[in-house]
Order: structure tokens, then C-alpha cells, then sequence
């Protein structure tokens, strides 16, 4: 057992692994900071989807008409689970593809090509930019992910 400890805290000094941490972080905060904006849009906007959060607006009648959609809102949601839909995938991907042993100049530039196209995503989305610059940025980091993922899978093929 303490040989399986000691591996497990090894994995901190493998240069790939720090790199995949680094990144994913990134992503993770950025996707994080989608659920701020959302908040932000949904009270400046005044368009709640829960009848207590109109409570501070007025009572009855008169705050019903906060509960409403808002485009700007609903746009911000729409970049927030196209974050879920692809960063999660990235994750799960990601952290095989770093403990399958790539040379550590291959995974940064994959780690690093998918965190900047999900940036641009996000400014693509919420600027908003026109297209194909969103589309665009969505198939470099899908494409990223498959990369990692076919990496994965000719390392070690158990199919």
C-alpha cells in the first residue's frame, strides 16, 4: 500500500500532469466565471426564472414581471453549457491523455490550443463576434479533445 501512495504522489512531479493541472484549471475558472456573468445579466436585466429571487423587486403582480426570459441572458447560458458540453469532455480526455506519457512539448501545445479556443469561444459568444468566428474556435477545441482522445486510445488499446 505505501508503494501506491508513493505513486500517487509522484504524480505531482510529472512535468505533463503539472501542465494538464495548470490548463484545466483555467478552463474551470473560466467556466466558473460564466456563472457569475449570468448572474450579472440576469439583475441587470431584471429576468429571473424563480419567483423568490423577484422578491427585492416588489410583491405580487408587480413582481411576476421579472419572471421572464431576456436574450442577452439567455445567450450568456448558451456559451455557459457549450462550456459543460465541451470542458468536461477535455477533463476526462485530458487527464488520460497527460497519464498516458506524451512528450510534455505535444501536450502543452494541445492543453494550451484548447484553452485559448474556448476563450475566444467565450468572447465569440458574449461580444458577440460574428460568425464563423465562434464555430470556428468550438471545432478547434473538439478537434483538440479528439486528438488527446485517439492518443489515448493507440497507447493503450483494449478494445
Amino acid at each position: 500500500r505505501s508503494g501506491e501512495m508513493a505513486k500517487l504522489t509522484q504524480l505531482i512531479d510529472n512535468e505533463v500532469f503539472r501542465a494538464y493541472a495548470t490548463y484545466a484549471t483555467i478552463v474551470l475558472l473560466k467556466m466558473m466565471l460564466m456563472s457569475l456573468i449570468t448572474a450579472y445579466f440576469r439583475i441587470t436585466r431584471k429576468a429571473f426564472v424563480n419567483p423568490e429571487d423577484t422578491a427585492s423587486l416588489g410583491k405580487g403582480e408587480s413582481a411576476k414581471k421579472y419572471l421572464r426570459t431576456d436574450p442577452d441572458v439567455e445567450r450568456v447560458r448558451r456559451g455557459h453549457l457549450n462550456d459543460l458540453e465541451n470542458i468536461v469532455p477535455f477533463l476526462g480526455i485530458g487527464l488520460l491523455y497527460a497519464l498516458s506519457g506524451p512528450e510534455l512539448s505535444t501536450a502543452l501545445l494541445h492543453f494550451r490550443i484548447f484553452v485559448g479556443a474556448r476563450i475566444i469561444h467565450t468572447f465569440a459568444y458574449l461580444i458577440p463576434l460574428p460568425q464563423p468566428s465562434r464555430g470556428l474556435s468550438w471545432a478547434v477545441a473538439y478537434t483538440v479533445t479528439i486528438s488527446m482522445a485517439y492518443k489515448v486510445l493507440k497507447t493503450a488499446l483494449y478494445l
